[in-house]
């Protein structure tokens, strides 16, 4: 169990319905080859979360606690760290340019080179109370010749990077971390977490034809548009799958709770896979009395707003001319993604290859790694797998990869243990 302790990587999913987190490691199958397995996963129902952003500390923190406890029991070992996502409508996106000389006699590349562009391109005037997540780079140019996915060990004088830098509101990183914390947890790094649902979904193929990862979440939609594996857009929506349940309670003149059991029992997204002979007692459902309603009306409400979020969606492609543009289409994810007749709609409203989104190259021992809402959280943990790897490996060459420069930790954590007795 010690090992199994040591080498434990768990990813924190804090989402606005629930809070998961999965937890797992990577193993050797002896032939140099190594695979992450998935030992447990939990999830138990979010307090204090709106729209991805905590409105109560002391709320987000017993169900923080109460979904590790549970986490805890079932890997058997005490979970010290975590891998936690980020999300909401609070995160900004912007571009940026970093250009150094290379520092070689010689004019060879080194990883010293990229990691000092890197940090050039992240050195930009942030906008007030705005904190840098994450330094993606898109593409480097030396000596004016650009298009290099990689240039270390090419010969130049000067080292050009255009990356993507990824902002998080600094109140919302406080607050997140000082929650992780005060439950009793450390914390690796915090990820923007459409980035890890991607990581674990998709494949570097997708990412060089050109992909889009769509994370229907309870209150907003996230995406993530990749091309020549590189990330060239992001964007979080206000709107998600709470959203089809109000509609159900307004239309059905019923309670929330019965809607969303309706919605996720006896829902469809595409109207013409239902007969329109075909009826439901919401007796059936629990409701207090018989009510007989058309399968073909419920039908006619979950896809009136399912087809306003996919609209959405395509107005973000739009934004990068990318609209029915992506050969690898667009792959779904998130709890919201369950819905029978998504991808049929999601192929109609885009005009885009659509599939659901499970965990690739991953081995697990629980079911829950085909719950389209685990992904995110599977996600985390196999960014946490690379990243340490990455540090391991060829002095940190992958870093450059999927670089989450810095540790949250650092002067948060400083300030929040200054304040415990």
């Amino acid at each position: 169990m010690k090992n199994v302790h040591n080498n434990l990587i768990s990813g924190l999913d804090i989402g606005s319905n629930n809070i998961r987190i999965a937890m797992g490691q990577v193993v050797s199958d002896g032939n140099n080859h190594s695979e992450l397995q998935i030992l447990g996963a939990a999830e138990y129902p979010s307090e204090g979360v709106h729209k991805g952003v905590i409105n109560s500390i002391e709320d987000v923190v017993s169900s923080i606690s109460a979904c590790l406890e549970h986490a805890e029991r079932i890997v058997g070992v005490p979970i010290d760290s975590v891998w936690v996502g980020i999300s909401g409508l609070n995160i900004l996106v912007q571009t940026s340019k970093g250009v150094v000389a290379v520092s070689k006699a010689n004019s060879e590349i080194s990883e010293d080179d990229v990691s000092r562009a890197m940090e050039a391109a992240r050195s930009i005037a942030t906008p007030l109370n705005y904190e840098v997540l994450h330094v993606m780079p898109r593409g480097y140019a030396v000596d004016g010749q650009g298009g290099i996915k990689d240039p270390i060990g090419m010969t130049g004088v000067r080292l050009e990077v255009d990356a993507h830098i990824i902002l998080g509101s600094s109140s919302q990183i406080k607050n997140l971390t000082k929650a992780v914390y005060r439950a009793g947890f450390e914390i690796e790094d915090l990820v923007y977490s459409i980035l890890a649902t991607a990581e674990a979904i998709v494949t570097r193929r997708q990412k060089e034809l050109g992909v889009a990862v769509v994370n229907l979440g309870g209150s907003t939609t996230s995406l993530v548009v990749f091309e020549e594996g590189e990330m060239i857009h992001s964007a979080v929506l206000p709107i998600g799958s709470e959203h089809i349940t109000n509609d159900i309670a307004i239309g059905l003149r019923t309670s929330v709770d019965l809607a969303e059991r309706i919605k996720m029992e006896h829902g469809d997204c595409f109207p013409d896979n239902i007969s329109k002979k075909d009826e439901l007692d919401l007796f059936d459902v629990g409701a207090s009395e018989h009510e007989i309603i058309r399968r073909k009306y419920l039908s006619d409400i979950i896809s009136a707003r399912a087809e306003e979020i996919l609209q959405k969606v395509d107005e973000e492609l739009r934004k990068t001319q990318r609209s029915g543009l992506l050969p690898a289409g667009v792959v779904f994810a998130g709890a919201g993604a369950k819905l029978p007749g998504l991808v049929e709609l999601a192929k109609k409203v885009m005009r885009l290859p659509a599939t659901l989104g499970y965990p690739l190259n991953v081995v697990s021992v629980t079911d829950k790694i085909n719950d389209l809402g685990f992904s995110t959280a599977i996600g985390l943990v196999k960014w946490g797998s690379e990243m340490t790897e990455g540090r391991e490996n060829a002095g940190g060459r992958k870093m450059f990869n999927f670089r989450g420069v810095g540790k949250v930790g650092g002067q948060v954590k400083k300030w929040f243990k200054a304040l415990i007795p």
